[in-house]
């Protein structure tokens, strides 16, 4: 058995990089139930384009009127749900590719070795230019969320919303105080750098934004790194953009930076659980003494490498551009509705819609075959909204004619 004091090769550091703690105890987070979130009353005004609330650490179970935080869009397609027609999960469809289950299957005869990181941690390096000392490989970019939040020793995390709420739960199942930085829909959930405290010391959010599909410019983002702050972008859905425009992934030169990226979504590996960090090498030590040994299994490690060769870049390049088509189309059905607003523009593989009573036409459509990700479990949302996963034009089509089926129904009354 290898020596577990090396096994790891974490990259020693004697410094506490922007409110991370080196010593942070290793085990990933707890997967308990959902954390708090904003109670009655907590909405922000809609004539006000942001609203802070703050909240103190605590149990991790919901209280009354809390956002669910740990629900997603597979619990839409679990058990009688398994057969619907999925448009909840933001997961490509039809993946992954023959050729990368191929190269993952060719990895099981090596399962009896211990996974070995370094061919992958070049890879995504190479991948995004930049030194390998900078590269965190884990189990998911949700497991980087959980290592964040059991290594910050700061006083001030703000999560700007809506977004995915697996930051804010990992936060508050560590027992820190969390304060939420709410963009508002007259304001087309766009983002200003001026609505996060100067005081914060850990702000996370989303670009390309699950669930408003918004792209912030990398420019604002990067006005909110500074020396004591980490600066947590989530980039999971980065590579549905063509061209990865505003990605902040290749810059070395902003303090305090973590981006995280997800294979998951383009390359179809939610079961494989692959993802990475990238930030300054303290940073990443930092991180990395918070994993268990051997984090990432070598299947895994195998779809890594894989996924950040040339010839798989340039398929997810092209798998962008025509996804953007297919948004296009969807939206375009969407606008034949008067009940149904789109929240644009859109730039990730999924968009955001608002209907008056978006429960009932949720659970009508589940029984027409459709399955739709449920918009109230996010802070800053309410019960009209829905989230609608891009798929291809005969799909759409197919999903808005049951839609104009329950529509219908509804204005019959």
């Amino acid at each position: 058995m290898p020596d577990p004091q090396t096994a790891h090769q974490p990259q020693a550091t004697a410094e506490v990089t922007a409110g991370l703690d080196p010593h942070a105890a290793p085990g990933r987070g707890s997967g308990r139930g959902p954390g708090p979130g904003p109670g009655p009353g907590e909405t922000p005004h809609p004539g006000t384009p942001y609203a802070h609330t703050p909240y103190a650490p605590g149990a991790p179970g919901a209280r009354p009127g809390a956002h669910d935080l740990r629900h997603h869009g597979d619990a839409e397609v679990r058990g009688a749900g398994a057969g619907l027609t999925d448009l909840a999960v933001n997961v490509r469809a039809g993946t992954p590719p023959t050729w990368l289950k191929a190269r993952i299957a060719s990895s099981l005869d090596g399962l009896a070795v211990y996974p070995d990181q370094r061919s992958a941690r070049q890879a995504v390096a190479v991948r995004h230019e930049l030194p390998v000392d900078r590269v965190l490989l884990t189990a998911g970019a949700a497991e980087a969320f959980v290592l964040v939040a059991r290594a910050f020793r700061g006083r001030r995390a703000v999560v700007v919303h809506p977004q995915f709420t697996e930051p804010e739960a990992a936060l508050r199942d560590a027992g820190h105080a969390v304060e939420q930085v709410v963009l508002n829909e007259e304001d087309g959930f766009r983002f200003r750098p001026d609505a996060v405290p100067e005081d914060a010391d850990l702000v996370v959010v989303g670009n390309p934004t699950n669930p408003t599909s918004v792209l912030h410019p990398a420019d604002d983002l990067a006005r909110l790194a500074r020396p004591g702050r980490i600066l947590v972008v989530d980039e999971a859905f980065m590579d549905a953009v063509p061209g990865e425009r505003e990605s902040l992934a290749s810059r070395t030169d902003l303090p305090g930076l973590v981006v995280l990226r997800s294979l998951t979504k383009t390359w179809g590996l939610a079961g494989l659980r692959i993802g990475y960090a990238l930030a300054e090498p303290g940073m990443v030590s930092a991180l990395e003494q918070a994993q268990p040994l051997w984090p990432v299994s070598a299947p895994a490690l195998t779809a890594a490498e894989a996924c950040s060769a040339p010839p798989a870049l340039a398929e997810a390049a092209h798998t962008a551009h025509h996804l953007a088509s297919d948004r296009s189309h969807l939206i375009a059905r969407l606008a034949e509705f008067d009940e149904v607003r789109v929240c644009q523009p859109a730039a990730g593989p999924f968009v955001l819609l608002r209907v008056a009573g978006a429960d009932a036409v949720r659970e009508r459509l589940r029984d027409l075959g459709y399955a739709v990700r449920r918009g109230d479990t996010f802070p800053g949302l309410g019960p009209d909204w829905l989230r609608v996963a891009v798929r291809d034009r005969g799909t759409t089509d197919r999903f808005t004619e049951a839609l104009a089926e329950v529509l219908a129904e509804r204005r019959a009354g």
